[in-house]
């Protein structure tokens, strides 16, 4: 099947960006006098947004509203001073994008991570790449799994839903693109495990992000 858009998900997709992730959390969690997790752990912990990666980091016997937000504040600053620090594309990512733009298939992005962040990455680590749409959180849509967003990214884009290959490396990503009846597309390269991606619907599992572009020749 030829498809003629991708939506792409965009941390453990597109950037690797874990490790400033896991920096960041563990710097508040220590400022706060709490143990911090494993770079292997933050890779289950991510996925749902930054209110959820605090609650999740949190001892379970601190996770009250209050200090939730408290923490919540802290982790969106520290971040925005370290989101560079480690992060990039994973290999094969930036060629996998010039070669589908050079198709003319529309290229978008759709994260969970707060808007702004997932606009500076992409405006960062792929400036010389055409998207037509960089959506991260906000108020507009709920959060992924719910299809939403990536239904407004086809209709703004001028494509039936199953015209669009969307691509991700978690459960969320797979309910996502099915609920917004997407070609659901798991990535391995990411942060979670084959098994995770087809019991959530994943219709294709690929390796290299080099696969992709047979999807649209």
């Amino acid at each position: 099947m030829k498809f003629k858009a991708a939506i792409f998900d965009l941390d453990g997709t597109l950037l690797n960006t874990i490790d400033d992730l896991a920096d960041s959390m563990n710097f508040v969690l220590e400022k706060c006098g709490y143990p911090g997790h494993t770079v292997e752990a933050y890779k289950y912990f991510v996925g749902d947004g930054m209110e959820k990666l605090v609650r999740r980091s949190l001892p379970e016997n601190f996770r009250e509203a209050k200090n939730i937000k408290r923490c919540l504040e802290m982790m969106m600053k520290e971040y925005g001073l370290r989101w560079a620090d480690k992060t990039k594309p994973y290999d094969g990512i930036a060629d996998m994008l010039s070669a589908l733009s050079l198709l003319n298939v529309k290229l978008s992005v759709l994260s969970n991570k707060p808007d702004g962040f997932t606009k500076m990455m992409i405006e960062k680590f792929f400036p010389e790449i055409r998207f037509e749409h960089v959506n991260g959180a906000s108020e507009h849509f709920a959060k992924k799994p719910d299809p939403s967003a990536a239904i407004d990214i086809a209709q703004k884009t001028g494509f039936l839903p199953e015209e669009v290959l969307y691509a991700g490396d978690t459960a969320i990503d797979m309910k996502t693109a099915l609920g917004a009846r997407m070609y659901a597309t798991g990535v391995l390269w990411g942060f979670r495990k084959k098994d995770e991606l087809l019991k959530a619907g994943a219709m294709k599992i690929i390796e290299k992000p080099e696969e992709l572009i047979g999807f649209f020749r």
